[in-house]
């Protein structure tokens, strides 16, 4: 009985052990992933004299934490139509995002198509092509649509930079999906689109998961195209209006910037945290059991 609970001990001690040099290990990355938010958080509610007070310790407040920052967000800036915006424009953009590059990654994963594998590797290639090298062509359809000064200008320029990625994505990790199954499916009645609808695509969902956070991601933190295609105010995404109407001339909103920032990244990062397990596994290509 000694021995078991001896033996039990010392196992218990080998894992406390391991987890704390597990734990220890970490800390470091830990320590610089939260540091910008913890940065920003105080810097929210700091008030602005407190802000540029050289001598003192930048995470302690001289004078009392203050909310005043928000409000000058909200009720001296258009920032609830740029939250609504950036959520509409990311919405609209992974949609037509995965429902073209689904189709399009499938097609060239199964039906055999010439040039298959050379033509997937040049859809991606021009995701490679510099941003600032199609202003004139984007801004010529844009202007064709008269969508200019529109947030909807974004959601036809964005998809040109991830519909091509997302495609070259999921081809690949189609064609980790057996194709036995899809030949059982078919079997029992199921057609190609209802193979793909019914098997392939429920057993790919962290590929699909990856492309839209992928878009998601993308058309969020654009600033480039948003700053060329929109200058309304009231049409502005979250980066874009931060940016331009909080820094006026040499003066900087510093609170007010970092609430902005810290509003509609936290939530963001809380909500990509949950499906993480299949981001990983989608950028990774895990091989389907």
């Amino acid at each position: 009985m000694a021995t078991v609970m001896g033996t039990a001990r010392t196992h218990r001690h080998k894992e406390l052990r391991r987890h704390a040099l597990i734990y220890l290990g970490l800390a470091p990355f830990l320590v610089l992933a939260v540091f910008p938010i913890f940065w920003m958080a105080i810097t929210a509610i700091k008030q602005d004299a407190d802000l540029y007070l050289m001598d003192a310790v930048p995470f302690w407040f001289r004078q009392a934490p203050t909310w005043k920052n928000f409000d000058f967000l909200f009720h001296h800036t258009s920032y609830g139509d740029w939250i609504v915006n950036t959520m509409l424009i990311s919405f609209w953009v992974s949609a037509i995002t995965i429902l073209t590059a689904v189709p399009a990654g499938y097609a060239l994963a199964r039906l055999r198509l010439p040039f298959a594998e050379n033509l997937g590797i040049g859809i991606f290639m021009t995701y490679l092509v510099p941003a600032i090298i199609l202003f004139i062509p984007l801004a010529r359809v844009v202007s064709t649509l008269d969508l200019q000064d529109s947030w909807w200008a974004l959601v036809v320029v964005y998809p040109t930079f991830t519909i091509p990625f997302c495609t070259w994505l999921l081809m690949g990790f189609f064609k980790t999906v057996p194709f036995e199954i899809e030949e059982a499916a078919m079997v029992d009645g199921c057609g190609q689109l209802g193979a793909l609808l019914r098997v392939v695509l429920p057993v790919s969902w962290p590929g699909v998961i990856t492309a839209i956070i992928f878009s998601f991601t993308l058309s969020m933190q654009d600033f480039l195209y948003s700053l060329a295609f929109v200058a309304v105010s009231d049409q502005k995404p979250v980066p874009l209006g931060v940016a331009t109407e909080l820094i006026r001339g040499d003066i900087y909103f510093w609170g007010s910037l970092m609430a902005g920032a810290l509003l509609v990244g936290v939530p963001v990062a809380i909500v990509y945290n949950l499906f993480l397990d299949k981001f990983i596994s989608g950028i990774t290509g895990a091989a389907i059991k």
